[in-house]
């Protein structure tokens, strides 16, 4: 494995040499490098596996706390609100990793056509865990990002790679939350279809009832399921949806702190600037401008995607 992560992480700096982040050709495929640890920072993860070759991550999800490296990917079933960090990284060896979205359907098709393994471990209840690289799973990632300096083959072979990961990390020792997720009638995908929902409708008013209805559970049933999985009741997720779109809205679209409160959703600006002091430590006007100070710092690249 030493051998194939030196390699791996090689074809990652050099495709990050210019760039923090680097959205490649194959969908759903992110390549990042820090060359600095990071302060927390709260953020959004999609359904995805995050590798890194060089360097260790931490991830905080409602008090879990994740930490990956070049030995250990990270899995994360649903979206998800966290806050994330980067605790081991120099310009000298940069922490250097990738991140692939996973496809839901790609995965409940493999599951209905092949005869899949059982899954080696039982999983935790949450919709993020961190699992043990092996060398086959390793080995499909570096066939995908080797792949980049062969883009006459990428639109044929990129989908057979693709699916190869997906079956090691079906049968991996995570295998069985992807499973769960997929599965058509199970409590976890009938939550998953409730946070979807809930993901892209966060600015409207919640009423808990509605959305347990939408999952087909009762009202306790579902704020069962939903904090076992996501750590947090629908009403504290809702919130942190919020917070870190309005973010995006006053460092991307200069929306001052009252307009982004509004937009998201919050009728008090007050309360919209308590909340999120709590959450990113600064009032908005100030995180916003500090955020915007460092990124305009020459050559400092410590404000990539969070899930990244």
């Amino acid at each position: 494995m030493e051998k194939a992560l030196k390699e791996l992480a090689g074809a990652i700096a050099r495709w990050t040499d210019r760039s923090e982040i680097y959205e490649t050709s194959v969908p759903g495929l992110t390549l990042f490098r820090h060359e600095a640890p990071t302060e927390p920072k709260s953020g959004l993860y999609e359904p995805s596996v995050c590798v890194i070759t060089q360097g260790a991550k931490r991830v905080l999800l409602a008090g879990d706390d994740f930490v990956y490296n070049a030995r250990h990917y990270l899995i994360t079933s649903l979206h998800l609100p966290t806050v994330v960090q980067i605790i081991e990284a120099s310009a000298e060896k940069p922490c250097l990793g990738l991140v692939l979205k996973l496809d839901l359907g790609e995965i409940s098709q493999m599951m209905v056509e092949g005869n899949l393994p059982a899954p080696r471990t039982q999983p935790t209840s949450r919709g993020m865990a961190v699992g043990e690289m092996t060398p086959s799973l390793l080995g499909a990632f570096q066939r995908l990002v080797t792949l980049l300096d062969e883009g006459e083959h990428l639109p044929v072979l990129a989908p057979l790679y693709r699916r190869e990961i997906t079956y090691r990390l079906l049968v991996g020792d995570q295998g069985v939350r992807l499973r769960q997720i997929a599965s058509a009638g199970s409590a976890t995908r009938q939550v998953a279809g409730a946070i979807e929902w809930l993901k892209r409708n966060f600015t409207q008013p919640l009423r808990v009832d509605d959305l347990a209805a939408k999952a087909g559970m009762s009202r306790s049933t579902f704020h069962h399921h939903f904090r076992r999985m996501t750590g947090m009741s629908p009403l504290q997720y809702q919130k942190q949806l919020r917070l870190i779109e309005a973010r995006r809205l006053m460092l991307t679209d200069h929306l001052d702190a009252a307009g982004a409160a509004f937009r998201v959703g919050y009728e008090s600006p007050s309360q919209f600037s308590r909340e999120y002091k709590r959450l990113f430590g600064a009032p908005p006007s100030r995180d916003v401008a500090g955020l915007r100070q460092r990124a305009a710092v020459p050559g400092d690249r410590r404000d990539g995607s969070a899930a990244a």
